[in-house]
């Protein structure tokens, strides 16, 4: 801010209760479906890709031999003694 202060940007004051809005007691009005419709653009090569990998069955995977992890064992005063390995 005193960055835009400096390069002649001017802070305004607003006061608290201020809305945006042209009338802020003028309820928000939500659109409903009363637009005309939009026509889309067809894209049969990207529904046919989605299609085709929707359809696709997974592959199954092996089970994965669970691999040793190393694990350091302390003392009581948190000092490490030894490394073990330990299987998963």
């Amino acid at each position: 801010m005193d960055r835009y202060a400096r390069k002649g940007g001017e802070i305004e004051n607003i006061p608290s209760g201020v809305s945006g809005r042209e009338n802020p007691l003028e309820s928000i009005k939500t659109p409903l479906f009363t637009d005309t419709k939009t026509d889309r653009t067809p894209v049969p090569e990207v529904v046919a890709a989605l299609d085709a990998r929707r359809n696709k069955k997974p592959q199954k995977k092996k089970p994965e031999k669970p691999e040793p992890k190393e694990e350091i064992i302390y003392d009581d005063f948190g000092e490490p003694l030894r490394k073990i390995w330990v299987d998963k």
